[in-house]
């Protein structure tokens, strides 16, 4: 592969473009074009190496990887995969990233435990928490149970004072729908009701096909068919 020089010759491929064989009196220069001539680019082949954040392997004869940079590691990555390794369902739970000025961290102090104020709370409390715990001294493992259990006595207080308050709103006349769960749970049992009626016809189907080539075979109902047959159905039952 050859030098690259074209950084160097900015000014004059513009300006070989420019040129118009219709009007070749008539120069249109650009804006840009007058710092071009005067100070052209000053490194056209040198390439600046990325900033090392490791040790060189003295044992490698030939570099790698020069000027891609490396990757950057917080001491932060580790705990928070291994806390939502074990708490995947934390991930499911909305989150507020919306920060005012940028400085929200700076307002929080994690020596006062994993509540903080103004902020929810969350799988980052715990791994904030359990850095603040290390970094004073205790180990990893005990850190992370310590910053486990407060984080669940703070759950625990939460999921009471949620179902109290449902409590108070049903004692005064509020109304509460099905929960997510349960909206699941009945269109899996829809879903899983209408492949029994697929499944049968289709085993009906596999059976008369491996019987003989004289019995006619009826093409197995797809599964909208078998809603529709059951919407049908339905006035007469009642």
């Amino acid at each position: 592969m050859g030098r690259q020089i074209r950084p160097a010759k900015v000014y004059q491929m513009v300006t070989a473009e420019l040129q118009s064989r219709v009007m070749p009196k008539y120069e249109v220069k650009p804006p840009r074009g007058i710092p071009f001539s005067t100070t052209s680019p000053a490194e056209t082949i040198t390439r600046t190496p990325a900033v090392q954040l490791r040790e060189v392997n003295k044992k490698q004869k030939r570099p790698r990887n020069v000027y891609r940079p490396q990757r950057i590691v917080f001491p932060e990555d580790a705990l928070r995969q291994a806390f939502y390794k074990d708490h995947p369902w934390e991930l499911a739970r909305p989150r507020m990233i919306l920060e005012l000025d940028g400085k929200d961290s700076r307002l929080l102090d994690w020596s006062k435990g994993v509540r903080q104020p103004g902020m929810a709370l969350s799988g980052e409390c715990v791994v904030q928490r359990q850095l603040w715990l290390m970094e004073n001294g205790l180990p990893k493992d005990e850190a992370y149970d310590k910053a486990r259990k407060e984080f669940y006595a703070l759950r625990h207080e939460e999921e009471v004072e949620r179902r109290i308050a449902k409590e108070e709103a049903q004692f005064v006349g509020a109304y509460f729908g099905k929960t997510r769960l349960e909206i699941g749970h009945e269109i899996e049992g829809k879903e899983f009701e209408r492949w029994k009626v697929w499944a049968a016809a289709e085993t009906e189907r596999l059976r008369a096909l491996r019987s003989g080539p004289e019995t006619p075979v009826a093409a197995a109902p797809s599964a909208n068919a078998a809603d529709a047959g059951a919407a049908e159905a339905a006035p007469g039952e009642l």
